[in-house]
């Protein structure tokens, strides 16, 4: 299988990222393995689509040993054509990328997507998963009470109604520009609001109780729940001291997750749009008995799990892979990328 990856940056330090996870299993297993930046796609003048990329020698890779050759001398780099890749998998965060970067991988994925490659996750359902306004395209029963606006006045009203509210910015990641408002204490909300607003709009969300025993990760794979060897895909993140984000980045502690209905019940509401949508592999950030978040570009977390769980889930990420190459193989391409998204 030839695989590619698409990323923010080429040199990232995370060497337990999953995106590097993954690219060090399959080279395990001896596939090609291509990584680029947004920077580097190119549309060339003989209609193909082509990338600066670079690779690392086949060995028998952890992640950070992949990461250190990737980044040494020891990689290889060269000009790549898109058009031969097997499968392209499109992991950049469009929330921490200049506006120029944002789209880049929707739009190449795209054309690279109409000469027959897999591309993964869908590049017209990514499109429509630019902003957090994503989870609102869901079951009202999913997700908690939101307004979207630039308005203080109505955020007041908001705030009135609800007691306690979450406050942050429409576009953006890894909890930052997250704020808790309280009723009694609004004196703040006017300079809360101006700043979060600076960049586009504002969510208000209702405060869920339950986000102080933290939130849980599960990953989604062809639309239901990643298990390998009977274990799921998933981690608990728990907030710490006074802080009200469990993002990892904003300090938050990793537990292993407890799996109940109520989790199940929410993956399975949610499964008829995520397919619909062609998103192969996706991570809900669940609250109680909501969803906070769907992240469809760039989910991560799977080491987490892993280590966890005691199983290698990058192995049934890559076998899901390896069989949806074999099908679009076999049957002609009689399916569409978005039905190869989550077949």
């Amino acid at each position: 299988m030839k695989l590619g990856i698409v990323v923010n940056v080429m040199d990232s330090d995370e060497a337990g990222a999953t995106t590097y996870r993954l690219a060090a299993d399959a080279i395990k297993l001896g596939h090609e393995v291509w990584i680029m930046s947004t920077g580097s796609l190119v549309y060339n003048p003989d209609d193909t689509i082509g990338a600066l990329a670079r690779t690392v020698p086949p060995a028998r890779y952890t992640s950070a040993k992949f990461l250190d050759t990737f980044k040494s001398k020891k990689a290889i780099e060269k000009w790549i054509t898109l058009d031969d890749l097997d499968v392209l998998l499109l992991r950049s965060n469009p929330s921490v990328q200049r506006a120029w970067a944002q789209s880049a991988g929707i739009h190449f994925g795209r054309l690279a997507m109409r000469r027959g490659v897999i591309v993964l996750n869908d590049p017209n359902g990514l499109a429509k998963a630019m902003n957090k306004l994503y989870l609102q395209t869901f079951p009202a029963m999913v997700r908690p009470r939101t307004l979207v606006t630039r308005s203080l006045s109505r955020i007041e009203k908001f705030l009135d109604d609800e007691g306690t509210i979450i406050v942050k910015p429409l576009q953006g990641s890894g909890g930052t520009g997250v704020f808790l408002v309280r009723r009694e204490e609004d004196k703040n909300l006017e300079d809360i609001v101006e700043a979060v607003s600076r960049d586009g709009y504002v969510v208000a969300q209702e405060y869920l109780p339950a986000a102080a025993e933290g939130d849980t990760r599960l990953f989604l794979m062809n639309g239901i729940p990643l298990q390998h060897k009977g274990k799921y895909a998933a981690f608990r993140r728990i907030r710490t001291g006074d802080d009200i984000r469990s993002n990892i980045h904003a300090g938050g502690r990793l537990r292993r997750a407890a799996m109940n209905d109520t989790m199940f019940a929410l993956a399975e509401m949610v499964r008829p749009r995520l397919v619909e949508d062609g998103m192969f592999l996706v991570g809900l950030d669940i609250v109680g008995d909501k969803l906070m978040e769907i992240n469809v570009f760039s989910p991560g977390g799977l080491g987490s799990a892993q280590k966890f769980e005691k199983v290698d889930f990058t192995h049934s990420v890559l076998a899901a892979l390896e069989r949806k190459v074999q099908y679009m193989k076999f049957y002609r391409r009689n399916f569409s990328n978005t039905e190869l998204a989550t077949l």
